[in-house]
């Protein structure tokens, strides 16, 4: 049996169910029963039309009934009846036969004429089926009147699959008898469960907190990046403090119906309270708790009158009402205001990506049922995969599974986690032949990457060089820092602009052209020296001012709209900024290139024959090729 419920389930569906099978298979009995039951007065023997013909014709017809395209009546003669399909001799006997279609007036005419007495009914079957169909609207419609009846019952008794249950909370309440979640099975995310903590025991003893006065806050609200375990820490709260958890998305909320979401809150605020002492945790949050007034419903709009709603349900808590309202979100920035203020909530938490030591712990729970060579070094795996979130790291460990099925292999080694990472990063191989030509470019355009990154100080050391196509590419130079960053030095961005641009540096050096190969390594350091200029001050003419352009969600990556802040002088000086960095990185790569071209040429070589070097063996052609200079470069 699940360990979780659905308060939008449950009410007696199955006796719903029952009773309208035996309505359907009741109807379907009286309806034969009817078919098969004359009402006439004996039986009635069916004959042929030729047969009919030669009874009238012989004059033993006094009478008939006609409806529709059916012709009944009675024989008179004996001898005739006695010729019938082998009956006995009676004196009458009842008879019925089918006129064609054809007949019209004419048959009525020698009826006529024999003085044989006509009656016409209207058709329309028998006249039991005729009464039953008269009754089974009326049937039905008692039928359906009961069944509402019962579904509103029903709902006011707590079910929610009742006809007008819409108004219900949808949220899954999770089972506390069974073993749960706790921050022991929550790998990394340490500073968060320490302010978590409290909530804990505040739930586990609130008497304590009442005793000297202290509130713990009502609502906390945790940011972060999709992926990186928000729901699974709010259910290890639950599960740490042993209290129900309901959960519900905010989605769920919005219906077609005007007032259902505002309805479903105060559904769900009320079984929280029932079960107290509680959490209730609403995920994606954003999708109801957006800023109020940005939308053409305005105050009338269903998801403000949402929002109006938990608000109202918020504020209505009573002191230690030991109910905590935890929410999850990716858009702290498009949140009310007055869901953030103090008294709702009161506590933001950030999740942010794990660092180096809390993905190794991440990756070692995720491999705890995987079986792993003894050369795995999840150390290294958890320093090469910078800015991964849980649920990457729980991907690459599963693809690198994959990978060691798909080979055959009894355990999963390093290799495997190196083609999983691949995968998660470049995308899956495509099977892809392209020309000679453009091997050659795709390769010398790599190792310019490589090189120029080998020479620079303060830039992230190489992982590993490849021309085999993945993903949108037909190439890729990986870089892997060697410590997680926080802070990124002008020196250290300079060099990065410089290594993105120094493909096409090598193109343009080898080849006399440049292609469209170096389009994302364009975009990505348009992008980032669009941020040195008018975000981070780092142009002594634009000078130390934020100006907002170019600025990215700090979780999604995408452009927030918002108001410029600068005149269109400013704007193109800006401008002028970005493009003299650009033209100086690529100035840089230019010379470092020119003074190489055969570390260049060799290093390309040895990419077009391998199609994927690793970084001992980039550094090995490139200290061979040098004259076996110092190894990697100057530190400082």
């Amino acid at each position: 049996m699940s360990d979780e419920r659905k308060y939008a389930g449950g009410g007696q569906r199955g006796s719903a169910w029952k009773i309208a099978i035996t309505l359907i298979l009741f109807g379907a009995f009286i309806y034969l029963w009817g078919e098969s039951v004359d009402t006439g007065a004996g039986a009635r023997h069916n004959i042929t039309y030729t047969e009919f013909r030669n009874q009238l014709e012989a004059g033993n017809i006094s009478s008939v009934t006609i409806e529709g395209e059916e012709v009944s009546g009675e024989f008179i003669s004996p001898v005739t009846v006695s010729q019938v399909k082998g009956q006995e001799p009676v004196r009458a006997m009842d008879f019925r036969a089918y006129l064609p279609p054809f007949q019209g007036p004419g048959i009525l005419n020698e009826f006529e004429s024999r003085g044989v007495s006509v009656d016409v009914k209207p058709s329309g079957g028998s006249g039991f089926w005729q009464v039953f169909l008269l009754i089974l609207p009326w049937v039905l419609i008692i039928g359906v009147w009961v069944f509402i009846m019962r579904r509103v019952q029903q709902g006011g008794q707590g079910s929610q699959g009742g006809l007008f249950n819409f108004g219900l909370s949808k949220a899954k309440l999770f089972n506390v008898k069974k073993p749960g979640v706790t921050f022991n099975g929550v790998a990394g995310l340490e500073n968060a469960k320490t302010e978590l903590q409290e909530t804990v025991a505040f739930l586990k003893n609130p008497g304590r907190f009442a005793s000297i006065g202290a509130k713990v806050p009502k609502g906390i609200l945790l940011i972060g990046p999709p992926g990186t375990g928000k729901t699974l820490l709010a259910r290890a709260t639950a599960g740490e403090a042993g209290v129900p958890f309901f959960s519900i998305s905010a989605s769920e909320f919005i219906e077609m119906f005007v007032g259902v979401g505002a309805s479903r809150v105060r559904d769900m605020f009320k079984k929280a309270r029932e079960t107290k002492p509680s959490i209730i945790f609403i995920d994606e949050i954003d999708s109801v708790g957006r800023t109020r007034g940005a939308g053409l419903g305005g105050g009338h709009d269903e998801r403000e009158q949402t929002l109006n709603q938990l608000l109202s349900e918020m504020d209505g808590f009573e002191p230690h009402e030991e109910i905590i309202l935890i929410a999850a979100t990716n858009r702290p920035d498009v949140l009310d205001p007055a869901l953030l203020r103090p008294g709702r909530f009161d506590r933001h938490i950030v999740i942010d990506r794990p660092g180096w030591k809390d993905r190794k712990a991440i990756l070692e729970v995720h491999s705890r049922n995987k079986k792993l060579s003894t050369e795995v070094d999840m150390e290294k795996i958890a320093k090469g995969t910078p800015g991964m979130t849980g649920a990457d790291l729980e991907n690459l460990v599963n693809e690198a599974a994959l990978e060691a099925v798909k080979k055959g292999k009894e355990k999963i080694d390093t290799r495997d986690f190196e083609e999983a990472m691949d995968k998660v990063i470049m995308g899956s191989k495509r099977e892809e032949t392209f020309s000679d030509q453009e091997k050659r470019i795709t390769a010398f355009h790599e190792a310019g990457h490589a090189l120029v990154s080998w020479g620079l100080p303060h830039t992230d050391p190489i992982h590993k060089v490849s021309i085999i196509p993945r993903g949108m590419s037909l190439g890729a130079t990986q870089f892997v820092p060697e410590e997680d960053r926080h802070y990124y030095p002008r020196s250290y961005l300079m060099n990065r602009l410089a290594v993105a641009l120094a493909g096409r540096a090598a193109e343009k050096l080898i080849f006399r052209d440049v292609s469209s190969g170096a389009n994302d390594d364009l975009k990505n350091a348009t992008g980032l020296a669009e941020k040195m200029v008018a975000q981070w001050g780092m142009s002594d003419k634009v000078g130390p001012l934020n100006f907002g352009r170019g600025e990215e969600h700090p979780f999604l990556g995408r452009d927030i709209s918002v108001q410029k802040r600068y005149s269109e002088d400013m704007a193109w000086l800006m401008d002028q900024e970005i493009r003299n960095m650009l033209l100086e990185a690529e100035s840089r790569a230019d010379a470092m290139l020119n003074r190489d071209k055969g570390v260049l040429e060799d290093l390309a070589a040895a990419l077009i024959v391998n199609e994927s070097l690793d970084a001992e063996e980039v550094d090995a052609i490139i200290r061979r090729s040098k004259g076996a200079e110092p190894l990697r470069k100057a530190s400082n």
